[in-house]
């Protein structure tokens, strides 16, 4: 079974974060380990509080790891101070993992910040250039690219902007654009774009959807799969994960990672 390492911050509601990565790993058919970077006091309404961990815990995390896994590949999620993000950049460049899918977490769900001001800066002018793959959402592409973003040919546009700085590829996730009919995810490669489209659920339950994605295509990428195919496999995924969300709590329930476990009839 290949193995797979999310770095990031941990959601104590369980919905996103490395608790979802970790279930969006075992789902997608690799084993994963994690190194927690935050840990946020959070569930399905806001966030209430985040606590960054030192450093050198954030560094012993990552040797233990990769000093005794075979690590096929690599998802970030929430870094939030430019300590954090420089200490794992610092590490990726010695460890060199086949594949880095960076999902740059910046704001949560509620509107709580996630990503320091200086941080940014360290994601764009670091991070990036080390990464297989960075899938922003409307919102993080708008910051990192400059622009505004309302349609897919807008995404399309920031993607190029985004590779730009550095990243081999870049996946604009279009939950958040103006199309109501349609979820439209933009990829470009470096070379070429490709479009993912699935349908648009009218549901409040998609919490941890952005962590969900990006570690469902780290996975098929450890699997072999080409970075098109990967990203293919993950839309499907997330799409039908969305679906069949789950109504708990009292705000933005979570996505189902399992929901193909689920015998109820549909």
């Amino acid at each position: 079974m290949k193995q797979v390492l999310t770095i990031a911050g941990s959601d104590s509601g369980g919905g996103a974060g490395i608790q979802a990565d970790l279930k969006a790993f075992h789902a997608n058919g690799v084993f994963g380990m994690s190194v927690i970077t935050s840990v946020t006091a959070q569930n399905t309404c806001e966030v209430r509080a985040a606590f960054d961990l030192p450093e050198e815990i954030i560094r012993a995390q990552i040797s233990a790891v990769f000093d005794d896994f075979d690590v096929a590949a690599v998802k970030t999620g929430m870094l939030s101070s430019q300590v954090i993000v420089d200490v794992v950049v610092d590490e990726l460049k010695i460890r060199k993992p086949p594949s880095l899918v960076v999902d740059p977490v910046m704001v949560s769900t509620s509107g709580f910040k996630l990503l320091n001001d200086d941080a940014i800066q360290s994601v764009k002018g670091n991070l990036l250039s080390l990464s297989t793959l960075v899938t922003p959402n409307r919102h993080e592409a708008e910051l990192l690219a400059g622009m505004e973003i309302r349609t897919r040919e807008d995404a399309g546009v920031a993607a190029k902007q985004i590779a730009e700085l550095g990243a081999s590829a870049v996946l604009v996730k279009g939950g958040h654009l103006d199309d109501e009919s349609a979820a439209v995810d933009v990829l470009w490669d470096g070379e070429k774009e490709a479009v993912f489209e699935s349908l648009r659920f009218d549901t409040k339950n998609t919490h941890g959807t952005g962590c969900t994605y990006s570690s469902a295509i780290a996975a098929h990428l450890a699997k072999g799969c080409s970075l098109e195919d990967a990203v293919g496999h993950a839309k499907h995924y997330i799409t039908e994960a969305i679906r069949y969300g789950l109504d708990i709590g009292k705000g933005h329930g979570p996505t189902n990672h399992f929901y193909f476990l689920d015998a109820t009839p549909k």
